[in-house]
């Protein structure tokens, strides 16, 4: 017969509140969540639909496996790139893990800069229509800036706040405007939770943009250097190419296009720096208009262990 938990135990303990690490890209999030961790007894689950991905390493910045040792991370390297993956099953298995954590009495410490992760993680899944495969590969076949010309038609709020050139979503965004005859800004408008909102205390990381604009540049540089092309080449072999949604990834899809011969590698990096810049700055407008955040701003030389403690003076 099971014992029954005593006062002691963590199963009769206050399960300690998720703490949400969130900011653009090169702000320095998973470092200073790993020594969050440290500090407070917790465990790290990634909100980051890339490194989701096995193999998708360099160009994702994944924590490196001295760092994994150190700390529990989670929702790192759980699926293949022959497999689905997507809001809907990330909030699953996020919960999960947020669970199993703080029954062990841990603090599970959310980090990443995927906006849409934490949405669902909060309030739940909205109540736009599943796909539609036929009409999904007819969207596929049109050409971006016909997409583009019909979103802003039938939906302008939604055209002026998308990613116009990220096709996956603005295909999305079409075919739920197709499907239900209504602007996908309203379908979006309608998003609750099943249950009441999960609690958490958000912090937002955030740097001048001249200090992330370089901070950027040293990261894609870096990158490149420890074999972002020979990683890409290899990932090829195994269905880069075919999955749509890892094809998004920052990096690997100019390096594909630079191994077909679409531009030199030099010209590569320069863009990825320029994508990546713009994807940092979307991602800032995003989490400042979308999510509640207590933000704090890291100087150039502002020690990892100093935000540590401004983060958890505000708790």
């Amino acid at each position: 017969m099971a014992k029954a938990p005593t006062s002691d135990s963590p199963a009769s303990l206050p399960r300690p509140l998720p703490l949400l690490i969130a900011g653009p890209t090169a702000a320095g999030k998973s470092e200073i969540a790993l020594l969050l961790a440290e500090k407070t007894g917790g465990e790290i689950v990634s909100v980051d639909s890339m490194q989701v991905y096995r193999g998708l390493d360099l160009g994702t910045a994944k924590p490196a496996a001295a760092d994994r040792a150190r700390v529990p991370h989670h929702l790192i390297d759980v699926v293949d790139l022959s497999e689905p993956f997507d809001a809907a099953k990330f909030a699953s298995l996020a919960h999960k893990a947020v669970a199993e954590i703080q029954a062990r009495g841990q603090v599970p410490i959310l980090c990443g800069g995927t906006g849409l992760y934490f949405k669902v993680f909060l309030e739940g899944l909205g109540a736009a229509p599943p796909a539609d495969e036929k009409l999904r590969a007819g969207l596929e076949a049109m050409p971006l800036p016909d997409l583009l010309r019909e979103l802003a038609e039938r939906d302008p709020v939604t055209y002026d706040k998308i990613d116009r050139q990220n096709p996956r979503r603005v295909i999305r965004a079409v075919e739920v405007i197709r499907l239900t005859g209504k602007p996908f800004s309203q379908q979006k408008a309608g998003w609750k939770a099943e249950g009441r909102r999960q609690k958490a205390e958000g912090f937002g990381l955030s740097r001048r943009p001249e200090e992330l604009r370089k901070r950027i540049n040293a990261r894609v540089d870096e990158m490149f250097r420890r074999g972002l092309v020979a990683e890409t080449e290899q990932l090829l072999k195994h269905g880069l190419a075919q999955n749509k949604t890892a094809m998004q990834a920052l990096g690997y899809r100019q390096v594909i296009e630079h191994l077909r011969g679409e531009r030199s590698l030099s010209e590569t990096i320069e863009l990825v720096k320029i994508r990546t810049r713009q994807f940092a700055k979307r991602q800032m407008t995003w989490f400042r208009g979308q999510m509640d955040l207590n933000w704090v701003e890291i100087g150039p030389v502002d020690a990892p262990h100093t935000i540590v403690e401004r983060v958890l003076s505000h708790r």
